[in-house]
Formats: C-alpha cells, sequence, structure tokens
C-alpha cells in the first residue's frame, strides 16, 4: 500500500468519546485512507507518534473571526492550538450581509466585534464567501447568518418593525441560506435584536421552520432572568422545529454562582427529554469579552452608534443612566452585577484613550465616576471601545462541561488596537491543561468529542471531527502530559506549546511543533458538505 503520508505507532482518539487505542493511520489526498496496522506500506511522509494523541483537529464553532480571516498571519494562535475549523458570524453580529441604506451604521455597530468591514465585500453572504474562497486559508472556515446584522441591514436600529420590515428581513435571511450559512445566530443581548420580542423572533426566523438550521442563540439574558431566557430559546426552537444552540451558558454574579447554572441544565435536560434538540456551550474561562455597550440598558442602544454616543453625552440622559445602572435589575446590569472594578478596558478606537486599555473602568476613572468615565469614554469612541468582564467561576464552567449535552467553543475576537482575551491563543488546549489534566473534570476521551465530533455534527460538518476512514484528514498530533497553554490575560499573545503536527486536509500545517506555512483550508457552505 502506498500513502501520502502515515502517522504511526499513535494513541488515536476518534472523537466519539470512547477510549484510545494504538493504530497507524494513513492518508491519502485529503481523506484518512486507512486505519491499522500499516507497518508494510510505504509514504511519502511517515510521522512516528508513538506516546502521542492522534485525533481530529479541534473545531470552534463559535468564534468572532469574520474580518480576522483577511488578515495576513492568520492561523498562527488557531493551529498552534491544534484548530482546524472555526465557525464564525455568531451572536447575531455576522460581518455579511452589511447592505442597503444602514450600512455605514451597521459596520460601525459590528466593529468592535467582527473588526473593520473596510473595502471587504460584504453586501451578501455570497460576495463575502466568494471573498474567502480567493485567498489562502491556513484553517477551515465557515459563517452562519446572523439576524442583528440582517435585521439591522433591513431597518437599522429602529425599535419596531412594519409588515415590509418583516418580509425583506426574511427575504434576505432566506437568501443567506441560500448563499451557503452553516446556521443562524441571535445575540438577543444586544441592538437591534434586543427589540424584538419572542413572536416577532418567530415571524422573522420562518424562512428556517421545519428545517435542520441550528439556532445559535446568545439569550436575552445571562444572570437573574437567565431561566426565562432559556425558556424562550427552547419556545423559538419549539416554534420553529429546529435545532437549539445556546451560546456561552453561564450564569452572571457571583450571588448566582453555584446555584443557577445546575437550574438551568437541568432544564435543558427535561427539555431534551421532551423531544426539544437543544444543546449548549461554554468557554474555559471566568472572564468573557464584548463590547462595553453591553453594559447599557437595552434602551439606550437604540438607533445606532451616533445616536447612542449622542444620548450618552447628553445631561438629561446621563440622569437617567446614572439611576439605570445604580438600581436595574430589568436587564443584564454589569456595572450592578460585576462592579466596575471587574469589567477592564480592551480596546478604544481613540489614540489618547489607549492608557486606559487594561484598566478597569474603576481605576481609569480616578477621581471621576466610574459610571460618567464609562459613558463618556463611549461617546467619543463613537461605542468602539470593548471590555474584559469578569462574570462567573470555574465551578460552574466545570458542571456545564459535565453535562453529555455541551461542548467548548472559545467565543473569541480579535480587537485590532487593545488586548486580546488568552481565549484567542489559547481556549483548546486551556481546556487540556485546567479541565482534564489538572481539574479531572473531563476525561481525555470526553473533552476531545467536546472539541470535535460535537460542534462538527451540530452544523453538519459530517467529514470533520472524527478518525474513520473517508473521513477529513484535519488531524492533531500531540503530547498531552506536555501541551501548554502560554497566554495569559496580562501577556495574551503567546502560542501554546506541545502541538506537535497538525494536519489540514491532508497537507501539514503545524510539523514539529512549528508551522508550515502551507494553507488547504477551504471555506464551508451549507450545500456543499
Amino acid at each position: 500500500m502506498e500513502f501520502d503520508a502515515i502517522i504511526k505507532n499513535g494513541l488515536i482518539l476518534d472523537g466519539s468519546g470512547t477510549e484510545a487505542y494504538r493504530a497507524d493511520l494513513g492518508v491519502t489526498g485529503k481523506r484518512i485512507a486507512a486505519i491499522g496496522d500499516l507497518s508494510a506500506a510505504n509514504a511519502g511522509e511517515i510521522i512516528d507518534a508513538a506516546g502521542k494523541v492522534v485525533m481530529p483537529g479541534f473545531i470552534d464553532a463559535h468564534r468572532h473571526a469574520d474580518t480576522a480571516v483577511f488578515s495576513d498571519g492568520f492561523g498562527k494562535a488557531e493551529l498552534l492550538q491544534g484548530l482546524t475549523t472555526v465557525v464564525n458570524g455568531n451572536c447575531g453580529l455576522s460581518a455579511a450581509p452589511v447592505c442597503g441604506p444602514h450600512k455605514a451604521d451597521v459596520a460601525a455597530y459590528l466593529y468592535p466585534i467582527t473588526g473593520e468591514l473596510g473595502d471587504l465585500p460584504v453586501e451578501s453572504l455570497a460576495a463575502y464567501l466568494n471573498a474567502l474562497k480567493r485567498r489562502p486559508l491556513p484553517i477551515h472556515a465557515g459563517m452562519l447568518t446572523g439576524l442583528g446584522t440582517v435585521r439591522a441591514a433591513v431597518a437599522g436600529f429602529a425599535k419596531n418593525l412594519t409588515d415590509d420590515d418583516y418580509r425583506a428581513i426574511r427575504a434576505l435571511l432566506a437568501q443567506t441560506l441560500s448563499d451557503g450559512a452553516l446556521g443562524v445566530s441571535l445575540g438577543l443581548g444586544y441592538a437591534p435584536e434586543c427589540f424584538f420580542d419572542t413572536a416577532g423572533l418567530v415571524r422573522a426566523l420562518e424562512p428556517i421552520r421545519n428545517t435542520n438550521v441550528t439556532l445559535s442563540v446568545h439569550m436575552r439574558s445571562e444572570s437573574m432572568n437567565l431561566l426565562p431566557s432559556i425558556d424562550e430559546a427552547l419556545a423559538l426552537a419549539k416554534a420553529l422545529n429546529v435545532p437549539l444552540q445556546i451560546s456561552h451558558l453561564k450564569a452572571v454574579g457571583r450571588e448566582r454562582w453555584g446555584t443557577l447554572v445546575y437550574e438551568a441544565l437541568e432544564r435543558i435536560r427535561r427539555a431534551r427529554e421532551d423531544g426539544i434538540d437543544v444543546q449548549c456551550d461554554a468557554y474555559p474561562y471566568t472572564a468573557g469579552s464584548t463590547q462595553l455597550l453591553h453594559v447599557l440598558p437595552p434602551e439606550f442602544l437604540a438607533g445606532g452608534t451616533e445616536a447612542i454616543a449622542r444620548r450618552l453625552a447628553d445631561p438629561d440622559a446621563q440622569r437617567i443612566l446614572r439611576e439605570r445602572l445604580e438600581t436595574g435589575t430589568d436587564y443584564d446590569n454589569y456595572a450592578k452585577l460585576l462592579g466596575w472594578e471587574n469589567i477592564e478596558i480592551s480596546s478604544v478606537k481613540l489614540p489618547e484613550d489607549r492608557r486606559y486599555v487594561g484598566r478597569t473602568i474603576a481605576e481609569a476613572a480616578g477621581n471621576a465616576e466610574p459610571w460618567r468615565f464609562c459613558a463618556e469614554l463611549l461617546s467619543r469612541n463613537r461605542c468602539a471601545v470593548t471590555m474584559i468582564d469578569r462574570l462567573t467561576n470555574e465551578d460552574d464552567i466545570a458542571a456545564i462541561y459535565r453535562a453529555p449535552f455541551s461542548y467548548v467553543i472559545s467565543d473569541a475576537t480579535y480587537p485590532r488596537d487593545g488586548l486580546l482575551h488568552p481565549r484567542v491563543y489559547g481556549a483548546f488546549v486551556h481546556v487540556l491543561e485546567r479541565f482534564v489534566r489538572e481539574r479531572k473534570t473531563l476525561s481525555l476521551a470526553e473533552a476531545v468529542r467536546k472539541m470535535t465530533r460535537m460542534p462538527a455534527d451540530r452544523y453538519g460538518l459530517m467529514h470533520k471531527g472524527r478518525v474513520a476512514v473517508g473521513a477529513d484528514a484535519d488531524l492533531l498530533v500531540f503530547d498531552p502530559d506536555r501541551v501548554h497553554e502560554r497566554a495569559s490575560f496580562s501577556d495574551p499573545v503567546k502560542v501554546c506549546k506541545g502541538i506537535e503536527a497538525v494536519f489540514v486536509n491532508g497537507v501539514p500545517a503545524v510539523e514539529h511543533g512549528s508551522l508550515t506555512g502551507k494553507t488547504n483550508g477551504t471555506v464551508l457552505e451549507r450545500r456543499s458538505i
């Protein structure tokens, strides 16, 4: 037998959750061609994986690399933590389709999450994906359609929609699915989706009714209203008869740690027993990262970034804002739930404000009132500010990971001028170190399942996330005792150690722990998988 490559003597974890077994693996073209004793076979390249694990490449089904995939250097942080596939367009905030009369407003609002749209062809998802196909890709990338982006493209950041608006939203959503979106994402904590009620969401999402298109939901609340928010997401899945993915499950605020997540998991378990196809995911850090706008009450988010900036500078509106931030309990009031000392500025747009990056709002405010400093910072930066927010605890994360219906994500964003969250460089290795090796929350086999086959199956990537004959040769070789995350909150731009080899579609992208420069990734589209 002749193969392009043979990985011999490795312990194979196939992604199913079953324990490892020793075997050789042969690769021909972009597929796994054989598994077993290949000692008599020949190959152009032979890798001795004795003492190492051979497994599918990691799949991050919740990333915000919408514009980062077009950047020089993309793939380094991903490949050196073992990632071979990412899915972007999450939390309702996809970089496409950004079109129509509100294009500039939508691009400005998306900037802190997706990055600068600039001259990227984002007027349709087809144009975006076609542009991505023309680039050499180090890893595979797919996109979800963000309903928030679709709504904003049609109606801007208005609170109310007309019948014509709903028709246009449905038409644009249907077009993105035809263009190749892997699923649909919601961001009910962000404008303009926070202005939908449940009936409006069902009405807007009509194109996915009775399909297997996964609906990925950043819920309306992740704190005191977490359980009603889960109920709303389940109601959507039941009304539309679609698979439901609850994004980055957590319980925000110290008072809810240790209890609310367990109630949420029980609610999901009962829904699954009742026949609803629902899963959840979680990132492995106690801090998240998103727009600083997320601290504002929903009524302050209407009208787009310019309107928000003007509102935040208005003395009358500031008096209302102060009251809402000090007492509000009808939304996820991060100022009250976390305290300004747990909200760190991670990026800003104005050069003169970059001195605040890496400092908490409480620190940066100095002698000023933190709420006022926050409002003024957002206003003069036209809302283009991101934060790292310390919001949950590790025991809750472990509880989520122990649930058989959960999988691992990073939720990584890529602020261009600021402080990255370490999850950009290290989330999947962090799970191996912290939740497998140290805490023993998961067995290695189960952790691999939650980082490979589960997310692959969720989005119909049936040739990925598994070691099997005929599967795509997206493969990872590493020593589970030596793999190490080097990135930290204070020094986040550091690649992981211990990833020995990575294959993307049968081509070595990492050899002996170093990038090869090969770019064999593909654009993943729903109609092509």
